[in-house]
């Protein structure tokens, strides 16, 4: 049994501890499982208009099919805290009603969250690396609302603001990714095509 195969997930029960989304649990662990060597890895799932924080050097924080959408992963190599966005539209602009529902939906919305959330726990947003990977055009090459490319415009825009720079990324095309981050060290993974890209 590999140990990055368990994943337990326990309903959809508030994260009282980050204040966002549904929160995956273990329950009863196997005896043998407790005992493999290295620990267990806990595989947190971010869904479309979502966002997980860890301070857990055991967990992996993971998002699946990025086609249009982008997944913004946030690390302080210092405190080893990490956070992950799925985002799906650019801006809350004109959206207000379902931003007020789910601000993990929209960019801006959405990354002050996911900042906020990650200050709680204890991050410093000078010490962030941000990596990203999304923003394709999967659905319709001659599509006008060109919402990859908006998305990826409108991410680069709010992490300028905040002061904030990409230090890798892996966008556009017309192909889905899922992107992966590793709490115990940082690293980050692209999935594509039957193809792993690190992003450094």
């Amino acid at each position: 049994m590999n140990n990055r195969d368990l994943q337990f997930r326990i309903g959809e029960v508030y994260d009282l501890d980050t204040g966002i989304g549904p929160a995956y649990e273990l329950k009863k662990l196997d005896q043998a499982a407790a005992a493999m060597p290295g620990g267990l890895i806990l595989k947190i799932t971010v869904v479309i208009s979502d966002a997980k924080v860890s301070k857990s050097a055991d967990d992996e924080i993971i998002t699946y099919s990025l086609g249009s959408c982008i997944g913004v992963s946030c690390y302080d190599p210092a405190a080893k805290i990490g956070g992950m966005l799925h985002f799906q539209l650019p801006n809350s602009r004109g959206h207000e009603d379902k931003a007020k529902r789910n601000p993990l939906m929209f960019a801006d919305t959405g990354m002050k969250a996911l900042l906020g959330q990650l200050a709680t726990l204890g991050a410093n947003r000078k010490n962030l690396q941000v990596k990203i990977a999304g923003g394709a055009q999967v659905m319709n090459q001659n599509d006008s609302f060109q919402i990859g490319k908006r998305n990826y415009a409108a991410i680069r825009q709010i992490l300028w603001k905040n002061g904030m720079f990409i230090s890798s990324e892996d966008v556009g095309g017309s192909y889905a990714r899922n992107l992966m981050l590793r709490l115990s060290d940082g690293y980050v993974e692209v999935r594509s095509k039957g193809n792993v890209r690190v992003l450094k």
